[in-house]
């Protein structure tokens, strides 16, 4: 079986490379397919996203789902076989959040950004998860958008990979090591809620598919300090940082929504409407999307 994401197989490599790069979309118009339902698509619809998943690990629906509904996420992921979802703590009971500005009444979501209309910087989501509860599957719902701003910037994490490969190996190497990333522990007037948590940015799971865990901030967060982590860390910070035809840029409208394999995203900031403020359900998995 050839392994792409095998330092020692260069030639597997060369050949996942051409192809991926081949198949890249150049504009986020590429990754948008229109559906009716996504709590009913129909087999071209469903065809249509397989596609888009397959050539970026993501796709973004423009749908007419319009109405606050949280099965429209928990049904379009079953169709894609995402079911395990991740029931975290800030979650409703059934595993989906509600993503939008906290009032004075919720202070507990008030403490975390993506419940303010601040901006997100670049992450992929459950990075702080631990091994056995990777987040691989993600659906970002919109009921509501801002009245203007929460313009997500959206990147393949492969192709994150493929250009840290091409210009050091050894960068791939530093970011696959057990202990190049830390989150240090969370704590609540109980004591320890959350170990700490070390683990890989790019790891591969047994179906060898590629899994990547980053966040941008650089608070609650402790990166290695040799010299070849730092180098690979900057490397990744300056592709981010960087204009790229690989970095696409979109805000999602009521009854759009992103389905991805967990690629990493940002979130600018953003005015809410008094009379309809920005809504979206996440609903994150472990499972990844059969058959991308």
């Amino acid at each position: 079986m050839s392994a792409p994401f095998d330092l020692q197989d260069d030639e597997a490599y060369r050949q996942w490379r051409d192809q991926k790069l081949r198949l890249a979309p150049a504009r986020v118009e590429e990754l948008r397919v229109e559906i009716n339902d996504p709590r009913n698509l129909t087999a071209a619809e469903h065809d249509a996203m397989l596609q888009c998943i397959r050539r970026a690990n993501m796709v973004v629906y423009v749908s007419r789902a319009t109405v606050a509904d949280k099965d429209v996420a928990r049904k379009l992921g079953a169709q894609f076989g995402l079911r395990r979802l991740n029931a975290n703590w800030l979650a409703g009971e059934d595993g989906i959040s509600e993503i939008k500005v906290s009032n004075g009444e919720d202070a507990t979501r008030q403490a975390y950004i993506p419940y303010t209309n601040k901006p997100i910087k670049w992450h992929t989501d459950g990075y702080y998860n631990t091994d056995d509860e990777r987040i691989r599957g993600m659906i970002l719902h919109c009921v509501h958008s801002a009245s203007d701003g929460g313009v997500n910037r959206l990147m393949d994490h492969e192709m994150v990979y493929l250009q840290l490969r091409d210009e050091n190996p050894e960068f791939i190497r530093a970011l696959s090591a057990n202990d190049v990333m830390s989150i240090p522990p969370r704590t609540d007037e109980d004591g320890v809620a959350r170990a700490e948590q070390r683990g890989p940015v790019f790891s591969v799971d047994g179906n060898g598919k590629l899994h990547m865990r980053y966040t941008a901030r650089t608070r609650s967060i402790e990166w290695k300090q040799d010299a070849l982590s730092r180098a690979a860390l900057a490397a990744l910070v300056k592709i981010l940082d960087t204009p790229s035809p690989y970095i696409y840029s979109t805000r999602l409208e009521s009854g759009m929504g992103l389905l991805c394999n967990n690629v990493l995203h940002d979130r600018s900031g953003f005015n809410d409407n008094a009379d309809a403020p920005r809504l979206l359900y996440r609903a994150r998995y472990f499972d990844r999307i059969v058959n991308s």
